[in-house]
């Protein structure tokens, strides 16, 4: 499902416009990273939990040299479905 997909399905099942609908998701979407970039957890009950985790600092390997490097430490976006979505998707 593309963006354009997902914003048609919000403004069929809000009786809105494709206009009003493509507002409202990216003022959504713009919400989320807002959060996350504040490092704040995110909850959607039934749907599922926004998170920032921090990985560590590591070596890895070049995989076409094998040559040891640096892999730096950075942050990144985890989602935990919620016991709603999980039992929608396993129903």
């Amino acid at each position: 499902m593309t963006k354009a997909d997902l914003v048609k399905k919000i403004a069929e099942g809000a009786g809105i416009t494709s206009a009003e609908a493509k507002k409202a998701l990216d003022a959504t979407t713009e919400a989320i990273k807002d959060a996350l970039v504040k490092g704040e957890k995110l909850q959607l009950i039934g749907f599922g939990t926004f998170s920032v985790n921090e990985r560590p600092a590591r070596e890895g390997k070049n995989p076409r040299t094998g040559e040891a490097l640096h892999i730096a430490a950075k942050k990144v976006a985890k989602f935990k479905a919620g016991a709603e979505l999980d039992n929608a998707i396993n129903a």
